[in-house]
């Protein structure tokens, strides 16, 4: 996949603003630690961005898997770690204050006696929430239950947001997920009557389904930026919890009803707006189809390209290629103003060119723990902080088995393409 910044998932603004949130809480604790540069870097630990590819899949990921960021750098643990010592089945006594649609200061227990109200007839239990922090924006008001309807315990959540009407936010949120980094059964984009969007995907936990977990999600923004992102398990549990029924509890249609509600209308109203968050309309940059272009021509004759996307920030893409002996994916970040990371990129074992371009090489095993798969990665650095760096999985997505036993592609081509002067226009 794209590397990312060790010190941070998300560099501007644009992102969700759970997903800055998360980021921040995983930096916190991440800095605590002493990492292998070039596990870092395999593991997507420099700046590199999938900001609009992987933001899907982040998405995809589930609500509460991203907006359960606490205060001060704390990650709330999800269902299966809930100190309450409930059961999925068990049944509140005092319920939680009903949440009014043009509520202000919306507190967590009206959160989490929103989503109950909203869900079919049931028993609840294991409940967090969080509500609207006025002192701080990033933080994303969320709710989470175990759901029991009479046919196995199910985890459900929901998280809500402001985006940019028009935006990239707004349109990426709702746009099906890159097979390449997501494994989903199904997705459906449906617009609305009041001109919201909503796109419904079936899809798992686990991408490389070696626990067959399922994920369902919707997510729903409207004319007017409210973001509404809904998840379910099959499981009481995002992980590591057994697997309590064949599928998760409520329909696409219901997922879909959930998500429209005009409760969490309401919520979204009464986040403060963050004068710090800006984002430009949608847009397609001119340089978009330069960098995918570029790679291509780049390619080693014999491969064959099967398969390509790009970011929308012409600074990322990737081809899947083949030469008649299995599927390779083959993917690029091309960066400026990366020397503030220079010294966490290139550490022993790199090398100074006599132009002063910095190189690194690494081997190591694919990201997504699937077994046998490998990436490659040529890191490149020219002395005013241009990188480039050229990563190839002996796989044709991050997710599925290996096709190969290497890459299609050596250590010798990657490092040839990093190094090519066409990535300077």
């Amino acid at each position: 996949m794209p590397v990312e910044q060790r010190h941070n998932d998300s560099d501007s603004g644009n992102d969700q603003a759970f997903e800055v949130r998360l980021t921040a809480a995983l930096h916190d604790a991440g800095d605590t630690f002493e990492a292998d540069r070039g596990a870092l870097v395999a593991a997507g630990a420099a700046r590199g961005r999938r900001r609009r590819l992987r933001r899907r899949a982040t998405v995809l990921g589930g609500a509460a898997g991203v907006a359960l960021a606490g205060v001060g750098g704390a990650l709330l643990v999800p269902w299966s770690g809930s100190s309450s010592g409930q059961s999925p089945s068990a049944v509140r006594t005092t319920p939680y204050p009903t949440l009014s649609p043009t509520a202000r200061g919306v507190t967590s227990d009206e959160m989490i006696s929103t989503l109950e109200k909203l869900l079919p007839g049931g028993k609840f239990g294991k409940a967090q929430g969080r509500g609207v922090d006025a002192s701080d924006p990033l933080v994303a008001p969320y709710a989470q239950v175990v759901y029991d309807d009479g046919h196995g315990a199910a985890a459900i959540s929901v998280a809500v947001n402001r985006v940019l009407p028009g935006g990239n936010d707004a349109r990426q949120v709702t746009q099906c997920p890159d097979k390449v980094y997501v494994s989903y059964d199904s997705c459906v984009t449906s617009h609305l009557a009041d001109a919201s969007v909503v796109t419904v995907v079936k899809g798992y936990e686990y991408p490389d389904r070696r626990v067959d977990t399922k994920l369902w999600t919707a997510n729903l923004v409207t004319p007017d930026g409210h973001h509404v992102s809904v998840s379910e398990w099959n499981a009481a549990a995002e992980k590591d919890a057994p697997i309590s029924r064949d599928q998760p509890p409520l329909s696409a249609a219901q997922l879909m009803t959930l998500a429209a509600a005009k409760e969490w209308r309401g919520v979204v109203d009464a986040i403060p707006e963050d004068p710090r968050q800006t984002q430009e309309p949608s847009t397609t940059p001119e340089n978009g189809p330069g960098i995918q272009q570029t790679l291509a021509s780049l390619i080693p004759k014999g491969l064959k390209v099967v398969g390509h996307a790009s970011d929308d920030d012409g600074q990322f893409t990737y081809v899947v290629v083949d030469d008649g002996h299995g599927r390779s994916l083959v993917q690029i970040n091309v960066q400026p103003g990366m020397s503030d990371v220079a010294k966490d990129l290139f550490g022993a074992g790199s090398e100074t060119l006599p132009d002063g371009t910095r190189v690194a090489e690494h081997k190591n095993p694919g990201e997504k723990g699937v077994a046998g798969v490998v990436m490659w990665t040529a890191d490149t650095m020219r002395k005013d902080g241009f990188r480039v760096v050229v990563t190839a999985f002996n796989a044709g997505t991050e997710h599925s088995p290996a096709t190969r036993a290497t890459p299609a592609l050596t250590m010798k081509q990657l490092r040839a393409i990093a190094l090519s002067p066409k990535w300077r226009s």
